[in-house]
């Protein structure tokens, strides 16, 4: 499901081509990318440290290091050599240390790298785990976000937390909801924001009372959490206080950095709010907010607050697209990525006026994560494309932009990688509608190829020219197979209407934008083989390839991945109830026959298609008796089907091992049905 989230000029000999005839990509391939991320600029504007996570298949787990790499280019530097994680670099405000969290302790905890030489030091060392530290002005404190008992310190969390350990009793008891999100039960910890003296280590804890996640859980980070430019109190990000189960009203607070009670900022929006940032001189905090409550995937809007007056300014709905991250630039200014036809532009959004031509500082593919150098005068940033994995680009203002790091260079030299095509067609209402097209490798114009369609989840969610370390568009292509991925309504980076049409019509005008868009790109590309067609989605897509199971019979086999089957049941067994409260107009009781219309399971009667169904057991967003009642259905009325049921996943594989047991599965199913 949708969440909170948040012009590249490729140097092609740094970043890896495939234009060289290669082999097709294996799931090994997939697992081997190194995984760039989370640059930050130096102060003086001449170094950048990022991090590199690789996957090691025989354990299981994800080993991060720090890299350094000089702005003028060069060869970049490993910092960091210790196993485990070593990531969230983040500088000292005099650029002589690095801060990061790290688990070669034992225990996630934050430790200061000196850049004049040495060793790393442990500055925290609470019983819990700690994350996100972000720097003081004055480079005395670090901010850090940590899970304890609300009214409980860190050592109190710890003897409970072994207490129920070592209980024989595993039992849990609830009073109020939410039971469990995402993957986890509720344990009754909290994340809370902790400031941590740089001298002795020793951390308090500035939201003691707070019975919700600081910040908000389970995808919150250190960008929910901001240091005033006096350095006098911090600005953070929380979820609900009442009913978290039905509400998506998180705020922004301000709260003293030597403790007090917090202030919300932004009482006055029932909907989220969050991602506080406050300008260089700190007269302005800028933050994200969308309009309306109980609505996950309302426009994400980037506001600034003047701190002085409490004014609040709007300075980017006029692009109608949902901003995805941001950063100030200079006090005057800010640099966005934006959500925007399929693609994740880096733009310039002043505060002073919109402007109806927006600069874009990178574009492409999908740009994120931009840090800003002294003054405004650079940004750096991750970049990556459907054929190549994410590597460190920088841009100075009035130059291009250069891509500094080639890490997945050797392994990309091996492989044939096709990029994406884009198309448009008319959608179900005459309006128009993107897509994009993947030809496989070894491609020959003269040859005919089968084709997979790709449906997104969502349903807010879209097809990216991005490389997906999951849904992995090369992989899916490897066999031979022609990909197509419509951005149906639904869609975001399409305008906010577009992306509201889907709600309350889960499968009418959606279901039409797919259909003709399969027809049309099976209709303009003479070499994709419309008698071997096969689909497959997860989440909303997953509900999509259900209901396409009941509703036609023109695909080969489908693929159905965490996808809704029962409309009614999964309401009581789902965690974020505002969710089906506003695709589907309320709960059950109050519209019945919305739910009936549009359950997959009720036309089971119809099914044909051999269906391929994947769970995980800890999918509690879509729970597991989903997918196991797909199959229920398919095997009763005598349909060729497989159940691939994952007992240690959620709602996403990510277990390396899982992972190459989800590929073989998916590529022996197509292969059953295509390749005949």
């Amino acid at each position: 499901m949708n969440r909170w989230i948040m012009g590249a000029v490729a140097v092609m000999t740094l970043a890896g081509t495939a234009e060289a005839a290669g082999r097709p990509m294996t799931i090994d391939d997939l697992l081997a990318v190194k995984s760039v991320g989370d640059p930050q600029v130096s102060p003086d504007g001449a170094s950048i440290v990022y991090v590199v996570s690789e996957i090691d298949k025989d354990s299981g787990k994800s080993n991060s290091s720090l890299w350094l790499v000089p702005t003028a280019g060069g060869e970049p530097k490993k910092l960091t050599t210790s196993p485990g994680a070593n990531n969230h670099p983040r500088w000292s405000p005099d650029g002589k240390s690095i801060a990061f969290v790290s688990s070669r302790s034992g225990a996630a905890q934050i430790w200061l790298l000196p850049m004049d030489g040495g060793e790393a030091r442990q500055l925290t060392k609470l019983p819990i785990d700690v994350d996100g530290p972000i720097w003081s002005p004055k480079g005395d404190k670090i901010a850090i976000a940590a899970a304890v008992y609300p009214g409980k310190s860190p050592e109190e969390t710890a003897a409970k937390d072994k207490e129920k350990e070592e209980s024989k009793s595993k039992v849990r008891t609830y009073d109020s909801l939410m039971v469990r999100h995402w993957k986890d039960w509720d344990e009754g910890k909290r994340s809370h924001l902790f400031v941590a003296d740089v001298k002795t280590g020793e951390a308090k804890d500035l939201t003691p009372a707070f019975d919700a996640n600081v910040p908000p859980a389970p995808f919150g980070g250190s960008n929910d959490y901001a240091w005033s430019a006096d350095g006098q109190s911090l600005a953070f990000t929380a979820e609900p206080l009442k009913n978290p189960a039905w509400s998506t009203n998180s705020d922004i607070w301000l709260v003293p950095a030597a403790g007090g009670e917090p202030k919300n900022l932004t009482v006055g929006n029932p909907a989220a709010d969050a991602s506080p940032l406050f300008s260089p001189d700190g007269k302005r905090l800028a933050y994200i907010s969308q309009a309306r409550p109980g609505f996950e995937s309302d426009l994400w809007v980037l506001r600034v607050r003047d701190m002085a007056t409490g004014e609040t300014k709007d300075v980017s709905s006029f692009l109608d697209r949902p901003v995805q991250g941001f950063a100030w630039r200079t006090n005057d200014d800010l640099v966005a990525s934006i959500d925007d036809h399929g693609t994740v532009p880096i733009v310039v959004l002043p505060v002073a006026d919109a402007r109806t031509k927006v600069e874009r500082l990178a574009q492409g593919g999908v740009n994120a994560g931009a840090s800003v150098g002294p003054n405004g005068g650079s940004i750096a940033y991750v970049h990556h494309s459907a054929d190549k994995p994410a590597e460190v680009y920088f841009k100075k203002s009035g130059e291009d932009a250069k891509a500094l790091t080639s890490h997945n260079a050797p392994l990309l030299s091996q492989l044939e990688l096709s990029p994406m095509e884009s198309f448009t067609f008319k959608g179900s209402d005459g309006d128009e509608v993107q897509g994009w097209l993947m030809k496989p490798p070894g491609f020959d114009p003269n040859k005919k190829y089968p084709v997979l369609f790709l449906i997104h989840g969502g349903p807010q969610g879209a097809w990216h020219d991005e490389w997906h370390n999951r849904w992995n568009y090369p992989l899916f292509a490897a066999p031979g197979y022609a990909l197509v991925a419509i951005n149906p309504r639904g869609s975001t980076g399409f305008g906010q209407k577009f992306t509201d049409q889907i709600s309350l019509d889960w499968t009418g005008k959606v279901y039409d934008d797919l259909m003709k868009g399969l027809d049309f790109a099976l209709t303009t590309y003479s070499f994709l083989d419309k008698d071997k067609v096969a689909a497959a989605g997860g989440s909303y897509g997953g509900f999509m390839v259900n209901w396409i199971c009941g509703h036609t019979d023109r695909f080969k086999a489908l693929i159905s991945h965490a996808g809704v089957f029962d409309l009614v049941s999964m309401y009581g067994s789902t965690e974020e109830l505002w969710f089906p409260d506003w695709e589907y107009g309320g709960p059950p009781w109050q519209k019945l026959q919305h739910y009936l219309d549009r359950s997959p399971s009720l036309f089971a009667d119809k099914f044909k298609t051999p269906t391929l169904v994947i769970h995980g057991a800890l999918d509690f967003r879509v729970p597991d008796a989903q997918g196991l009642g797909m199959f229920t259905c398919l095997q009763r009325v005598g349909v060729p089907s497989r159940y691939v049921w994952f007992p240690d996943e959620g709602h996403w594989i990510a277990k390396p091992a899982n992972r190459i047991v989800w590929w073989r599965e998916v590529h022996d199913w197509l292969a059953k049905y295509l390749k005949k």
